[in-house]
């Protein structure tokens, strides 16, 4: 029987030994354009490239123009575009003293976050299904209050943290309740906590005031019967057995700089899926065709008996050459048992 992506998705997302490795490939502008230019045009570069992945949501929350290249989220925070044209940089305070007076949250159900799915389901209807919330805790408090003010308030102002991150997670949870409502398979959250070495925060930190959260946004979404993907940057190794416990299904971005892919995956598999793992600070930008291919075919031989999803560690950059790009996209189509 000739299985679809979806149906090979969730083999791997329950521990089985899927058909083949399936393949989740996200693009940042320059890149995708890139890809549009080469296949001619959107819908040919969506069908060369065949995800296996069909995100749903808004992952930071509608960016509003408001001119000179700045973007107003649905949280009030203004991001410039002038440099990173995908997200930008944070410029301002919402949140410039520590308390919550006389600042409100958005509606979490907001139509906005919602109201493609359908749409998107009936255009794909193959694929799996994530709702994703992007900048989901933490980067979201850091957004509003400010990186290096979040950081002492957890010294300083440890109530008020408690109060931020908590009213962070119930505007989650509202959303997950809503998500789920529809026919998906999993809700992301995205919310970097690592470094290149080590957590931003430090463990007693991450363990005091963001762990408490997580369990509960976590247990939303596993209390639907759906599965929970986490984003986190950097070296967070020392965490994943905390969010295996806490309900977490599968991990992204899968840092091969600084993380142990073949060791991770035999350690975990089974227990974790990792998404992820092809070098975009390195080999995609600075590798030769030949060893992106090779690198390609080692982790999804390390796949083959389940635990991964085949994924670039990050949204493929602009400075990535094209022929690298094509060299992962045609390496996994290859695949016995693949069917386009």
């Amino acid at each position: 029987m000739i299985l679809n992506k979806r149906q090979v998705v969730r083999q791997v997302y329950a521990g089985q030994r899927p058909a083949y490795v399936p393949w989740h490939y996200q693009f940042t502008h320059k890149a995708w354009d890139q890809l549009v230019a080469h296949y001619g045009g959107e819908a040919a570069a969506e069908d060369a490239i065949d995800n296996h992945v069909l995100e749903l949501g808004s992952s930071i929350g509608f960016f509003e123009p408001i001119g000179n290249e700045r973007y107003r989220d649905v949280f009030g925070v203004v991001w410039n575009r002038t440099v990173d044209q995908d997200i930008g940089i944070v410029e301002g305070l919402v949140l410039p003293e520590p308390t919550l007076k006389d600042f409100r949250l958005p509606d979490p159900l907001d139509e906005r976050f919602y109201c493609d799915t359908e749409n998107k389901i009936a255009r794909w209807p193959d694929r799996f299904r994530i709702f994703y919330i992007g900048f989901s805790l933490f980067e979201r408090a850091w957004t509003l209050r400010g990186m290096e003010n979040l950081m002492m308030d957890f010294f300083d102002h440890p109530d008020f943290v408690d109060d931020l991150l908590g009213a962070i997670a119930d505007y989650n949870i509202a959303q997950v309740r809503r998500a789920v409502q529809d026919d998906i398979d999993a809700v992301y959250f995205g919310d970097d906590w690592g470094q290149q070495q080590g957590l931003i925060m430090g463990r007693p930190h991450w363990e005091r005031f963001i762990l408490p959260h997580l369990k509960r946004m976590y247990g939303a979404v596993r209390g639907a019967g759906k599965f929970q993907m986490i984003h986190s940057c950097g070296d967070v190794d020392e965490l994943l057995d905390d969010l295996i416990a806490a309900g977490v299904n599968c991990f992204n971005p899968f840092q091969p700089e600084i993380m142990d892919t073949a060791a991770l995956i035999q350690k975990y598999r089974g227990r974790l899926v990792f998404h992820g793992g092809l070098s975009t600070q390195r080999l995609l930008p600075f590798g030769t065709v030949e060893q992106v291919r090779a690198e390609s075919r080692r982790l999804m031989d390390l796949g083959r008996d389940g635990g991964y999803i085949f994924a670039p560690g990050h949204a493929v950059e602009g400075d990535v050459p094209l022929e690298n790009m094509l060299a992962f996209i045609e390496q996994a189509k290859r695949q016995p048992g693949y069917h386009q």
